[in-house]
């Protein structure tokens, strides 16, 4: 029988395992560090992080559910898949869907007729799955590849009840985005603290730039903000606390976010419900806007979809706000691979998950990704460009690592915190801040009860 938990049960150990994902990244553990940014293609055991899976190993074929279809992520997983299926000789179709519709989805999805394996995230957002039976245990796998992580990377990898269920591939940071040739040319420089962000904002603004390319008409994206704000003001063990319930909406350090945000919201590019975030990326990339806050994996990514020099793209970490926190909390998701528990073929999907586990395959899939970065501490990436050195270095020194807004909380209530952000862009009235709190607490009230 599997272990069910309560939302609050699902924290375990998770305060220590997010302190400690930074040095997923490489920089923190130098052995991973020196290989990640390593000019060796080596693909030996010691160099990969782990063999691969036994040579002449097959059982047949397996589905794997994908929901990577935009089109740069969606090379990388295909030359992940191929080099599975030549590691470990299991046939492997796949069944690529859009990305929201996946995420909307994957409760059904989980509870009917899944594929045999499934992308997903870490964390939290896999442990509420697992604690409802929805994912088959995989201890047998990481008997296998736990020699190619860290403890952080483990830990994020596992559900309350102590067993693992997700297998990961790479992490990523959420950060201000700029074109350098912008800030060289209109002789804009990086903002540290709050004050200078607003400062640099009105500027743009008069120079006839949006200062921040902006989106959320698939809602996610603003949760993004919510944490960074939430992370800068309140510190990373509240934000923690509120995502799980231990604290509430209601709090005056809740108001606090919303009132920081109110003030940043003249400068944020408007229509932002209608907006999808690939086309204010592309605000960005036409230097119509002078900043974007997101992951690397969608900004990043987006250049090289369309084109664009990824080489005058840079970012800076978001701005301390109080000097208490300083820049010490961002949100880094880490995503990976499950095995749905109604899967069919489960043998041969832990084979392929086998070799997922391996330095050599994230470096299989990263040759083709030129935004996200190696979480296998012996993974040998010899393609890292300014972006990815950069996100290892903006991950190296921090004390808290979040996952994202609705990755750290119970799904419901990052749909409910998604619909009042939305309705806040709409309309930040002061007087209608108070009750967006209370409406949100009485939901998280009915969510985690």
């Amino acid at each position: 029988m599997k272990h069910t938990s309560s939302p609050e049960d699902l924290q375990f150990s998770r305060r220590a395992a997010l302190k400690g994902l930074a040095a997923a990244a490489g920089l923190v553990t130098v052995p991973g560090a020196l290989a990640a940014c390593s000019s060796s293609s080596s693909t030996s055991s010691a160099a990969t992080g782990g063999s691969s899976p036994s040579a002449g190993a097959s059982s047949g074929t397996i589905s794997f559910g994908s929901n990577y279809s935009d089109p740069a992520p969606k090379q990388a997983f295909a030359a992940l898949v191929a080099n599975a299926k030549k590691a470990t000789r299991v046939g492997i179709t796949v069944n690529t869907v859009d990305h929201n519709t996946f995420q909307n989805d994957i409760t059904s999805y989980l509870q009917g007729t899944p594929n045999d394996l499934a992308t997903w995230f870490a964390g939290y957002r896999m442990q509420y799955f697992a604690a409802q039976g929805l994912l088959e245990p995989i201890d047998d796998v990481w008997d296998k590849i736990g020699g190619n992580f860290n403890d952080a990377v483990k830990s994020l990898c596992k559900g309350a009840d102590g067993h693992y269920y997700f297998v990961p591939i790479y992490n990523y940071p959420w950060v201000i985005f700029y074109n350098k040739s912008t800030f060289t040319q209109k002789g804009y420089t990086v903002p540290a603290t709050w004050d200078d962000l607003i400062t640099l904002s009105k500027k743009m603004k008069s120079d006839g730039l949006i200062p921040f390319a902006f989106a959320d008409k698939d809602q996610w994206p603003a949760l993004g903000l919510f944490d960074i704000l939430n992370l800068r003001i309140n510190g990373f063990d509240y934000h923690i606390k509120l995502m799980h319930n231990k604290a509430s909406y209601t709090d005056s350090q809740v108001t606090d976010v919303f009132n920081q945000w109110a003030e940043l919201l003249p400068y944020m590019q408007s229509g932002a419900a209608g907006r999808i975030w690939e086309d204010a990326a592309k605000t960005l990339e036409s230097k119509q806007a002078g900043m974007m806050f997101q992951g690397t994996n969608q900004v990043a990514a987006q250049y090289v979809t369309d084109g664009k020099q990824l080489s005058d793209l840079a970012f800076f970490p978001f701005p301390t706000i109080n000097p208490s926190f300083s820049q010490d909390y961002i949100d880094a998701p880490m995503d990976g691979f499950i095995l749905p528990a109604k899967a069919k073929n489960k043998d041969a999907a832990k084979q392929v998950l086998e070799y997922i586990g391996t330095g050599a395959a994230e470096a299989s899939y990263l040759k083709y990704d030129q935004w996200d970065v190696a979480v296998a501490t012996g993974a040998q990436v010899p393609t890292y460009n300014s972006i990815q050195t950069a996100s290892v270095q903006a991950m190296a020194n921090l004390k808290g690592v979040a996952q994202f807004g609705d990755r750290d909380t119970a799904p419901p209530m990052a749909t409910a915190l998604e619909t009042a952000i939305l309705n806040f862009i709409a309309n930040p009235a002061a007087s209608g801040i108070k009750p967006m709190q209370s409406s949100l607490a009485s939901q998280a009230k009915s969510i985690f009860a």
